[in-house]
């Protein structure tokens, strides 16, 4: 009988029209089932688990791998996602057992995947997680996540929709998916290693993988990594120790002064595309104006980024064309013209192999710290020095310079472009698009830090890729033309921009906010300490909501001087109206938090009652600087055990949502620590009040008369953005002060 080893999951999202995330998987997967099920022999059966839950906490996959009677049998997981709406989908997390991984890239026809990805989550650099987390971690089970990732702009907004839906990108993941899992169910041999174990290995076991134009797989272990990368640097080390004993003092000061160009050619790049990242918020409507014109940042970014390189390299081939007219002159022995123009070959010759210097310090790093993308480093690190060697180099001291050869530049790195230009465009576009929601608490962040960010990113690659590019320029007689060409493609994509001929939004590529009905009584809206009702707007995209409020014209003021706690983010600037806001709701929806029992002797124990009335998706935060444990039970049943709990800035958030039939009224024992007087938190400015000890927001999911008309008039540049955290249409809030229990 046939045991159940393999599985492969997505998560159903129904949130809006959801093309992209994962109706587009599950379309695949109900194709894959179809096919799967006219194939006969396998030695192995695939599980497909169609699940929810993921947006509020990773709770289907949890459910499945921890109750189901078949989870004990699973060997591999499969993880389908998407963060965006087509394109490639692409690997982004595999392992930590290379088994899958390696059979993937063995049978994909057209494989895709970057290790780059997987390292950016692990640095956590990026905050969300999939329910291969779950597989991972809970399960211990090694495998694969796989993801779309263009049009991020789209994610978890209405725009996920299927007009843009490519139908390329769902035939790519399914031939994919089909030739894998055919191979994998007819395989007698899955590893029983439990990925818990694996990570105790990780340093070797570890796969790198990259595809190449999304037509073959590199896939290798971390040994071999070590092994191959630690060879071309002690290689690297020695090249340059016997060049430079053999250059003597002379050599040691060119290596010094060449490395000085480059450190000015990052300074001056990462400078100049900062700068303008400052300067976007002020010359333009929106502090991102390239969301739904990409091809803006080449003007806005890269084009300063060239500039600052290029100043940065002339400066530093300034210096060391003085420093080798000295050493020249002690020689004596060429006219002042020949030795000119010689020393102008030379220091072309020391800006090239400066290049390596750079890659060959991010390789060591790389390797030192085990990082899978330092793969990146050693293709841009052996081709071009390769290419010198083959064409340029010679250890003789004594050889005049010649001018470098073209051959030389083009042999260098037509491998590195081939295997990383994809990469680079990728990622910049990924960034590009999670743009819209980039401030998770509206208004906390300053306007032009997402600027920098994509600045930062786009003066990196081109540093990086440039690097030996560039020293060809100082003698090409072009340096003129391509500062001119540069300055005049910054000038011009500025002016787009500041006059506003290409609009930073469109409706496919939409500005994401928020229209939420808020029923508050929390007793801080305005100072009161009765039920307030008002329509808050808000954006988890940088900028003022001025154009958006001008357009809807429903008596919306903006500002900063009302904090509004949705309990699991704030809102630090947004926009209010109070007008016609009393209809749609009733008092008896309001949530209540209610003392049952307050106790006192060896430990002070609180009982606390909480109804959220009809709503069965709400959040909590626990204020853990008075509260030592809790205990949450709901129906008899429990929900939150005691033990450690997290916090985060000293509360901690739960986060519910139930079924049909799922409980709203829960009872919940708080724990107080010991000789607790109550802290402080500031509310708002210039105000100080004590943190409540409980906070809920219940949600929704119904539209009051007042939210239809703002909705109606919403401007088409915008589209209603939904997460987890995000509240529903409707919500209420209510707290429980310390107050209350003080005697």
């Amino acid at each position: 009988m046939c045991k159940w080893r393999f599985f492969i999951r997505t998560t159903v999202q129904i949130v809006w029209e959801g093309a992209g995330d994962c109706s587009s998987c599950v379309a695949v997967m109900l194709e894959l089932a179809r096919g799967i099920s006219q194939w006969a022999g396998f030695r192995q059966a695939i599980i497909f688990v169609f699940n929810t839950g993921e947006e509020d906490g990773l709770n289907g996959a949890h459910s499945f791998i921890t109750q189901h009677p078949w989870n004990e049998t699973i060997r591999v997981a499969i993880d389908l996602e998407a963060m965006g709406i087509g394109g490639k989908s692409g690997i982004f997390q595999a392992g930590p057992h290379p088994w899958a991984i390696e059979n993937f890239a063995y049978v994909a026809k057209y494989p895709s995947g970057q290790i780059l990805a997987q390292d950016l989550f692990s640095s956590g650099a990026i905050k969300s997680s999939t329910d291969f987390q779950i597989y991972k971690e809970v399960a211990g089970l090694s495998g694969l996540d796989f993801a779309y990732s263009d049009n991020t702009a789209v994610y978890h907004t209405k725009n996920d929709k299927l007009e843009l839906l490519k139908s390329g990108s769902l035939q790519h993941l399914g031939e994919n998916m089909l030739s894998f899992l055919i191979h994998i169910a007819a395989s007698s041999h899955i590893p029983k290693g439990n990925a818990l174990d694996e990570e105790e290995n990780a340093g070797q076991n570890a796969a790198t993988f990259f595809d190449i134009l999304g037509t073959y797989m590199i896939v290798y272990h971390q040994r071999f990594a070590n092994m191959l990368h630690n060879s071309v640097i002690m290689q690297s080390l020695l090249i340059w120790v016997t060049s430079l004993l053999m250059g003597g003092y002379p050599a040691m000061v060119s290596l010094v002064l060449s490395c000085l160009s480059v450190l000015l050619m990052w300074i001056f790049a990462l400078g100049f595309s900062v700068l303008v990242a400052f300067i976007l918020p002020l010359v333009s409507s929106s502090p991102v104006p390239y969301i739904a014109s990409p091809w803006l940042v080449i003007g806005l970014f890269a084009a300063p980024a060239l500039l600052g390189a290029l100043t940065g390299q002339h400066l530093g081939n300034h210096f060391l064309q003085i420093y080798l007219s000295n050493v020249y002159s002690k020689r004596k022995l060429l006219s002042p013209a020949i030795q000119a123009d010689l020393i102008k070959l030379e220091a072309e010759r020391w800006l090239y192999k400066a290049g390596s210097v750079q890659w060959l310090i991010l390789l060591i790093i790389g390797t030192y710290y085990k990082i899978g993308s330092s793969y990146l480093a050693l293709v841009w690190l052996v081709p071009p020095s390769f290419a010198y060697g083959l064409l340029e180099a010679t250890l003789s001291p004594t050889r005049l310079p010649k001018p470098l050869k073209l051959a030389t530049l083009l042999i260098g790195l037509a491998v590195p472009i081939l295997i990383s230009a994809g990469i680079f465009i990728q990622l910049a576009g990924t960034m590009i698009g999670t743009a819209v929601r980039f401030d998770r608490n509206p208004g906390s962040t300053p306007e032009w830090l997402g600027n920098v960010i994509v600045a930062v990113f786009i003066a990196v690659v081109t540093c990086l890729t440039l690097v030996y590019l560039l020293s060809y320029v100082h003698l090409s007689g072009a340096k003129r033309s391509i500062f001119i060409s540069t300055c005049l493609l910054f000038g011009l994509s500025l002016a787009i921009i500041s006059t506003g001929i290409v609009p930073p939004f469109t409706e496919d590529t939409a500005r994401a906010v928020n229209v939420v009905h808020v029923v508050d009584t929390t007793g801080r809206f305005e100072g009161k300490e009765d039920t307030s009702s008002y329509i808050s707007l808000f954006s988890v995209t940088p900028g003022k909501l001025n154009k958006e409020v001008e357009h809807i014209k429903e008596g919306f003021k903006c500002g900063r001087d009302k904090v509004i706690d949705f309990v699991t983010f704030s809102v630090k600037y947004g926009c209010w109206t109070n007008d016609d806001t009393e209809g749609g709701w009733s008092k008896s929806e309001i949530p209540m938090l209610r003392v049952d029992s307050d106790t006192k002797k060896s430990e002070r124990i609180t009982q606390v009652s909480v109804d959220t009335k009809g709503s069965i998706r709400w959040s909590l935060a626990i204020n853990l600087e008075q509260i030592e444990d809790f205990k949450f039970k709901g129906n008899a049943e429990e929900l939150v055990p005691l033990g450690g709990k997290s916090s985060v800035d000293g509360w901690h958030i739960i986060q519910f949502s139930g079924g049909k039939n799922a409980p709203t009224i829960f009872d919940l024992t708080l724990l107080w620590k010991k000789n607790v007087t109550g802290s402080v938190d500031k509310v708002e400015e210039g105000r100080r009040d004590e943190r409540p000890l409980l906070k809920l927001r219940t949600d929704v999911d119904r539209l009051t008369s007042k939210t239809e008309r703002v909705l109606k008039n919403l401007p088409p540049w915008c589209s209603l953005f939904g997460k987890s955290t995000s509240p529903h249409t409707l919500a209420f809030l209510t707290s429980l002060p310390v107050d209350v229990l003080r005697t």
